[in-house]
């Protein structure tokens, strides 16, 4: 069988959902993030919708990753201060970074 594995990193929990990819039947696990190592709580995350699911994690064909930490991080004001220097002739790149690029990816 082949699955396909979705795995959300947020700041309090892992949330994961398996899916079979013929059947369609799906199974969910939430397991406490890590903060200080997030790949701990996916890991364990994986360990526990296997257990739960009896699927091997070999059987698993693709394994899709998101978080919410740079979100959350943004949204409240708790990240680092950063700013963006470009070079003359770079001034599409805030727009290309939003997928938003007027006039299509012209040079100039």
């Amino acid at each position: 069988m082949s699955y396909r594995l979705g795995v959300d990193v947020g700041g309090t929990f892992t949330d994961l959902l398996l899916i079979n990819e013929i059947s369609g039947e799906t199974f969910t696990a939430k397991v406490p993030s890590t903060p200080h190592d997030s790949s701990v709580g996916v890991l364990n995350g994986i360990d526990r919708i296997c257990e739960e699911s009896g699927v091997n994690v070999t059987d698993i064909a693709r394994v899709m990753h998101g978080t919410t930490v740079a979100t959350n991080a943004v949204l409240t004001g708790k990240g680092a201060s950063v700013a963006l220097v470009t070079t003359q002739g770079y001034k599409h790149v805030l727009q290309v970074a939003r997928s938003f690029c007027p006039g299509g990816l012209e040079v100039g």
